[in-house]
Parts: structure tokens; C-alpha cells; sequence
């Protein structure tokens, strides 16, 4: 079984995967996900006249403060279909997302309703994934620089460990969570590879 789907995948691979390449390809980073220190890097591949295949991702590795234990350790996985009303890489478009996550967060306050108050005093551990839709515009600035802006709601769910205090690291429980809300938002500029 398992290597029929590795000769099924690698024949995908070397003889479907020359239709990807021969469209047109982007490479993408988002500038509010720069604003909470994470580096980030998507790349866009053109799957049809109005469809397009989103791959973006983002790292971040670091303590904001090492003293006070401060930090939004994490990374994030989110590929995304997207259906453009025109042509794609232009104008408006529509996308179905999931997404996967892993967090060490602690001493910080963050402004979205799916994240607790009590994240400023605690340490949050743990995981999550999404699933959701979301709607977008991408401007053309240049013959190879786009501007895009998205959002996107949908379904969110985590399983987390609490500990009592950004420092000390006393273990105060476990929980998990799942609720709707915001699970993509973007200022994207996108650099198009012919």
C-alpha cells in the first residue's frame, strides 16, 4: 500500500507537476504578520485561468523579552484555494483555508476575541487548527508587484496548557477550545514569477 501511493505520488509529481510550473508563480509576505516579530514567506502557484493554490507560512522563534519572559513563540501553517472573479493574480477574489498551529505564548495581550485576557499573565502551550473562508482584493502596483488585503472568519479550535504565571511555570490545567472567528488576515506584498 504504501508504495503505490509513493509511485502514485511521484508520477503526480514529474508528470503533473509541469502544468504548475508553467503558469505563473508568486511569492508573497505578509506585513501584518511582520508586526508581531514573525517572519513569514508564502508562495502562490496560478492553477488555472481563475484559481489560484496558496502555500504561506510563518516562524517565529524568539523571546520579545527575555527578562519578563515575554514571547509569542510559535508557527503556523495555512494553505488556502482561492477562486479570482477575473483573472487571477488581479482584482477580487474568494478562498477556502485550514490551517495548523503550535504556541509557547506568554506576558503579552493579544486584540483578537479568540485569544484570553488572562494571556498577559499566564503562559499559554499548546495547539490549534482552522478552518474557514475568506475574501480578498489584490492590487497591481507594477508589472511584478501586487498588494493584497484579506480577511477571513471561519472555525477555529485549540487544545492548550495553562501555567499560573509568565515566569515561574507552576502547571495550572489543561483546556480546550473551539469557537468562530477571525482565522486570516492579511496585507500581503506579492512579488509574480512568470
Amino acid at each position: 500500500m504504501k508504495k503505490s501511493c509513493v509511485l502514485a505520488l511521484l508520477i503526480l509529481l514529474l508528470f503533473g507537476g509541469g502544468r504548475v510550473f508553467a503558469q505563473k508563480v508568486a511569492v508573497k509576505t505578509n506585513v501584518l504578520y511582520w508586526a508581531t516579530t514573525t517572519p513569514n514567506l508564502g508562495f502562490e502557484f496560478g492553477l488555472g485561468k481563475k484559481t489560484s493554490l496558496e502555500l504561506f507560512g510563518g516562524y517565529n522563534p524568539w523571546n520579545l523579552d527575555k527578562g519578563e519572559n515575554k514571547k509569542m513563540k510559535h508557527y503556523l501553517i495555512q494553505p488556502e484555494f482561492r477562486y479570482w472573479l477575473c483573472e487571477r493574480f488581479q482584482g477580487h477574489f474568494f478562498g477556502l483555508h485550514a490551517g495548523f498551529s503550535e504556541y509557547n505564548v506568554s506576558g503579552v495581550r493579544l486584540p483578537l476575541p479568540q485569544f484570553p485576557k488572562r494571556m498577559k499573565d499566564h503562559r499559554y502551550e499548546g495547539w490549534g487548527m482552522l478552518f474557514g473562508v475568506s475574501y480578498g482584493y489584490s492590487w497591481i502596483l507594477g508589472r511584478r508587484w501586487n498588494l493584497e488585503a484579506t480577511i477571513g472568519g471561519g472555525y477555529l479550535y485549540g487544545k492548550y496548557d495553562v501555567y499560573d504565571c509568565v515566569k515561574c511555570g507552576d502547571f495550572r490545567g489543561s483546556n480546550k477550545k473551539s469557537r468562530f472567528g477571525i482565522t486570516k488576515a492579511g496585507l500581503t506584498l506579492v512579488y509574480l514569477i512568470k
